[in-house]
């Protein structure tokens, strides 16, 4: 219960509502349930109909008899229950050079791509003179005549973003992807 208690993490903390030697009872369970909890077990057994008791109640026992796999365990469980956390990874930078009009459809930006690499699905940020005037996603790539789902630095491309047609000459598309990282404690 002690180890339990001083699990590092400013995000999220374990509380023991109830500890005891001996079987896990149906009392445990019962207890369990009217707390959303799980029942951990220690070099214990689970009294016999008790486990019916757990299902039916929706109750997780958990049992161990090694004390590192249980605070593993936990620490996991714990992990699991805070948010992934979100970074962004820069994926590249593309320069509009050229807008071309199409009888039909949208407007689709000749470019460069300066940096990195451009993908179907990045998330985009198009600037203008150093300032954010559109945040969507690449929906296409084009290399001559053909749709492509990526491409390279020093190539050029025709890129077609999400419900944005104001594109102007000299315009940067920064794309990015959001990586999740698995929540640490």
């Amino acid at each position: 219960m002690d180890s339990l208690q001083k699990l590092p993490s400013d995000k999220i903390s374990v509380e023991v509502l109830h500890t005891g030697v001996g079987a896990i009872t149906e009392s445990d369970i019962m207890l369990a349930a009217s707390s959303d909890a799980i029942v951990v077990g220690f070099h214990v057994r689970v009294n016999p109909g008790v486990n019916e008791l757990a299902k039916k109640e929706k109750v997780e026992i958990r049992l161990y008899s090694i004390i590192y796999e249980l605070l593993e365990d936990i620490t996991d469980a714990l992990a699991g229950r805070l948010e992934p956390e979100k970074r962004e990874k820069e994926v590249g930078i593309v320069k509009i050079l050229k807008i071309f009009n199409l009888s039909k459809g949208p407007k689709i930006c000749g470019c460069m791509v300066e940096k990195g690499v451009a993908k179907v699905g990045a998330k985009a940020r198009v600037y203008r003179n150093n300032e954010l005037i559109f945040n969507g996603e690449v929906r296409s790539l084009r290399r001559f005549q053909d749709d492509v789902k990526e491409v390279r630095q020093g190539m050029e491309c025709g890129i077609k973003l999400d419900n944005f047609m104001d594109f102007s000459e000299g315009d940067y598309i920064h794309l990015y992807e959001i990586e999740l990282k698995k929540a640490t404690l």
